[in-house]
């Protein structure tokens, strides 16, 4: 709740820069997220204000939070003499590593079908382009399971709190999973079926600490990275023999 407060504390302050005509002011609890070797995950605070005429009963907010595009490959299993083995395989070039939408209602209810696609709201309308010519929804309804079980994509339709119709604010998770790079933040403001106002922030997730140092050694120096990992799991493979024998 103090976090809230605090928040809200700097939401005044910023409002009151702001120029005139302004109906959406919105802004993230952090700016940058840093991964560490011991990073559990993290959980950002979106919070804002609607002002002016657009501050009447009726309004809905839309938050969405998006990562940068990573190749996937999705692959299924198929069972031969007895034996799981991998099968056919898709590879979809320009998946979101990271996808999350909060909204006060759910937002098949706030905006139509084809406004949704146009936007790329909602894990339904998500733009994900296929490399191979295998039509088969299959594929993607695996791809948007497995994101959904390690929480890198969600939904959730009542996940953004609206005070008084004017102050609002959602909490989003970023799990341990997430890949470092440029994130953003689109807040929208609707109205009976149509966006009234958006406002877009951007957010950075680093690598920071010893975690930064091991991924510049693997990518800078991957033979002596490999060396390095072949040596330590030697290494601890000796050590466990030795105090199991003793």
């Amino acid at each position: 709740m103090r976090g809230v407060r605090a928040c809200l504390v700097a939401l005044a302050s910023l409002a009151a820069t702001e120029a005139a005509g302004q109906s959406l002011l919105a802004e993230l609890s952090q700016r940058e997220v840093a991964v560490t070797t011991g990073f559990a995950g993290a959980e950002l605070l979106v919070f804002g204000t609607i002002t002016g005429e657009a501050a009447q009963p009726g309004a809905d907010i839309i938050v969405s939070l998006r990562g940068p595009n990573a190749s996937v490959v999705v692959r299924r299993k198929v069972r031969v003499a007895g034996i799981w083995v991998n099968g056919p395989s898709e590879q979809f070039d320009a998946a979101p590593s990271f996808y999350a939408v909060a909204s006060t209602r759910p937002i098949e209810t706030l905006l139509s079908a084809e406004e949704r696609r146009r936007l790329r709201l909602g894990l339904a309308s998500l733009p994900l382009s296929l490399r191979g010519r295998i039509e088969d929804p299959a594929f993607r309804q695996a791809l948007l399971e497995l994101k959904q079980e390690r929480r890198l994509y969600s939904e959730d339709p009542g996940g953004v709190r609206l005070v008084a119709d004017r102050l609002f604010f959602a909490r989003l998770f970023l799990p341990p999973a997430v890949i470092p790079g440029p994130y953003r933040v689109d807040i929208l403001l609707v109205r009976d079926g149509r966006v009234m106002a958006a406002r877009d922030l951007p957010l950075t997730v680093v690598r920071a600490g010893t975690s930064a140092e091991i991924w510049r050694i693997a990518h800078d120096q991957p033979l002596a990275y490999g060396a390095a990992a072949v040596l330590l799991a030697g290494f601890a493979g000796w050590l466990g023999s030795v105090l199991f024998r003793r």
